[in-house]
């Protein structure tokens, strides 16, 4: 799906689709849809991955290169042999910290990340799966937003149309943020099965004494 498709799809669940008297542009709808697909980014990232040239002797890496980023989930170090072997670290703005025991000598490194999804004239990264969630989503940010640019507002459905599109809206966002939180727990288990976590896991009950 492209983006004129999902602003028509976005349309249709707004019963926008009157193109001589549309409430909102495309403009609007395709900022709507712009921030939903961040919320999304968030919860279920476009898994990416990028393979950067380490300085010999120096365990920082420098991944400032990595643009639309929104979380590292694995560190890949030396890079191709089997298993594959992969290193704690630590984050701290565009410098990621290689704390495994062997200090990089030069050569690549390879990032496991999470990145911002795309939805443009072109196509996008959204799994079909998920596009009429981000619709959803989009619906609920325009109903919300249009009931707060009526409220006081002479229109021809009455008085209570905007607080109708005000909850109308909210419930849309509910279910969309809902929903975010259940894909984002199941992604944080599947992600976690194919690679190690990024620090040891602590024992809650255990007392190993002083």
């Amino acid at each position: 799906m492209n983006l004129v498709e999902m602003i028509a799809l976005v349309r249709r669940d707004l019963h926008d689709e009157d193109e001589a008297d549309y409430r909102w542009t495309d403009d609007e709808l395709a900022r709507h849809i712009a921030h939903a697909l961040k919320d999304f980014s968030g919860y279920l990232p476009c898994e990416q991955q990028a393979t950067i040239a380490t300085t010999a002797g120096s365990w920082e890496v420098d991944i400032s290169g990595i643009t639309g980023r929104v979380m590292v989930e694995a560190v890949e170090y030396p890079v191709g042999q089997f298993p594959r072997r992969y290193q704690p670290f630590a984050l701290w703005g565009d410098t990621l910290t290689v704390l495994g025991g062997e200090v990089p000598d030069g050569s690549n490194i390879c990032i496991y990340y999470g990145g911002l999804h795309t939805l443009d004239a072109s196509g996008s990264t959204v799994p079909s799966r998920c596009e009429d969630l981000i619709a959803s989503g989009a619906c609920g940010y325009a109903a919300v937003e249009w009931a707060t640019y009526a409220i006081n507002r002479v229109n021809a459905g009455g008085v209570a149309t905007p607080r109708e599109y005000l909850d109308w809206g909210k419930q849309r966002l509910r279910y969309f943020r809902q929903e975010l939180k259940r894909l984002g727990r199941q992604n944080r288990v599947r992600v976690r099965s194919l690679y190690k976590p990024y620090y040891p896991i602590v024992s809650r009950t255990t007392d190993h004494g002083p």
